[in-house]
């Protein structure tokens, strides 16, 4: 799957976004049904406007469906965990392990100690 350039809209119809997200537009109506973190806005006449946000969500939902073969159920379950992840530190993604971070810590203490500041003038 090849990445989307998405235009610098601030809201789409969902025929756009059936276009940028390579369905039709009555797979993005079920997934809606189906995965909470969906909720485009509504116009008067009721035509669904999708923000950028929930596009790129849309466009991750069809990468773990098509392209990492997922379930529905699976792929709740990963967004729910990207989703609450989202705040905390990606130090497991990037392979690093606990004590190389703490020795990271550790190393950049030492500098600190080696090399103090210069003292602040107050005036």
């Amino acid at each position: 799957m090849t990445a989307v350039e998405l235009p610098d809209k601030l809201y789409f119809k969902i025929g756009e976004v059936a276009r940028l997200v390579g369905v039709k537009p009555y797979v993005l109506r079920y997934w809606e049904s189906e995965f909470s973190v969906l909720r485009p806005g509504k116009t008067r006449s009721r035509h669904r406007l999708y923000r950028r946000k929930d596009v790129e969500t849309l466009l991750e939902i069809r990468r773990l469906l098509y392209a990492e073969r997922y379930t529905i159920a699976g792929a709740k379950r990963r967004l729910r965990e990207g989703t609450r992840a989202v705040g905390t530190p990606r130090v497991r993604a990037e392979g690093a392990t606990l004590a190389e971070v703490r020795q990271e810590l550790l190393d950049l203490c030492r500098l600190l100690e080696r090399d103090p500041p210069p003292p602040l003038k107050i005036e």
